[in-house]
């Protein structure tokens, strides 16, 4: 299986980047091909494996830059080529940790779209207090039909039966209320679409239910998944400083830190984004793994084992199979 990395992506490109691949090579060894897409030169100041390929890049697409003008102007970025080599048959899985709006636009405009598939969806995990949730859309789409989210139910409730073994996973989808009878138009036929769809939809999910475990899929449009990650990104944060500043203002809280540094330390686990190893765009004809931009070589080699277990259990093909029948 031939994986393609964007080496120059991301807040710890190329470092970061490389070591993670390292650490991949070393648990999947000769299951994978690593190509490493980046300038070369820079490349090589680092360790590699000489079982590593380097395809030479000369561009960068910038965290900031709009999508569609880097899929215009940035055609020999490292984002770029590590999405050609799919499309040109050189490589099955390409990783980023760079530019998630130019990654989901590389990744659609270049490979296309899975027969059945309207919309592609990015998706990603949150924990929670029984596991973790799977969260779609969460940045691909700012507006979506109805079919589109009954679209986002089946292809999530695929990934995580067959990548993570859920057994008949729930779906929910995620509006304002429980009732069938809440939420805006498109939310209301969405309800309906899931309703008769071959999966396991359990209706309707509001905000708390994401942390309380109460679906294993949650469906929304992109712009709301997108706030919702964000704001969660950001409450991890926030509580985190927070215990940190009270423990060194209070001396029994600092005590009590001590005995709690445990739990903290589980907690920090679940939470942190590095165990989940990236969104994974699903609905592509193709695989891309997005990283987020501050990833440190453990994610990294995480979303490249992600990657590697996408493509073993042809999970696309199963996609395919129940979106088109």
């Amino acid at each position: 299986m031939k994986i393609a990395v964007d080496v120059m992506g991301g807040d710890y490109a190329p470092r970061k980047i490389i070591e993670g691949v390292n650490l991949a090579y070393e648990e999947l060894g000769n299951l994978i091909e690593i190509q490493l897409v980046g300038n070369k030169e820079i490349i090589k100041k680092f360790p590699i494996s000489d079982k590593f390929s380097i395809v030479d890049t000369s561009q960068v697409v910038s965290a900031g830059e709009p999508p569609l003008e880097a899929f215009r102007k940035k055609k020999n970025s490292s984002l770029a080529k590590a999405v050609e080599l799919q499309k040109i048959g050189k490589a099955d899985v390409t990783i980023s940790a760079g530019n998630t709006g130019a990654a989901v636009a590389f990744s659609i405009l270049s490979l296309g779209r899975l027969e059945g598939v309207d919309r592609p969806a990015l998706a990603t995990f949150f924990p929670t207090k029984k596991d973790k949730v799977l969260v779609l859309d969460v940045g691909a789409n700012s507006g979506v039909k109805p079919l589109n989210l009954r679209d986002f139910g089946v292809m999530g409730s695929l990934y995580l039966e067959k990548i993570f073994n859920f057994n008949n996973p729930t779906v929910g989808l995620l509006s304002m209320g429980k009732e069938d009878t809440k939420g805006g138009k498109s939310v209301k036929e969405a309800h309906d679409l899931l309703s008769e769809a071959n999966i396991n939809f359990i209706g309707n999910v509001e905000g708390y239910d994401i942390l309380n475990g109460n679906a294993n899929v949650v469906v929304c449009d992109g712009f709301t998944g997108n706030a919702v990650l964000k704001f969660g990104e950001s409450m991890v944060d926030f509580i985190l400083s927070e215990i940190k500043e009270g423990a060194t203002k209070n001396l029994i809280a600092a005590v009590g830190g001590l005995f709690m540094k445990p739990i903290f330390k589980g907690l920090m686990k679940r939470v942190n984004y590095e165990e989940y190893g990236g969104a994974i765009l699903l609905g592509i004809n193709g695989i891309t793994v997005i990283c987020h931009g501050k990833s440190n070589e453990r994610a990294i080699k995480n979303a490249i084992i992600k990657g590697y277990k996408f493509y073993d259990l042809k999970v696309n093909s199963l996609i395919q199979e129940n979106l088109t029948t």
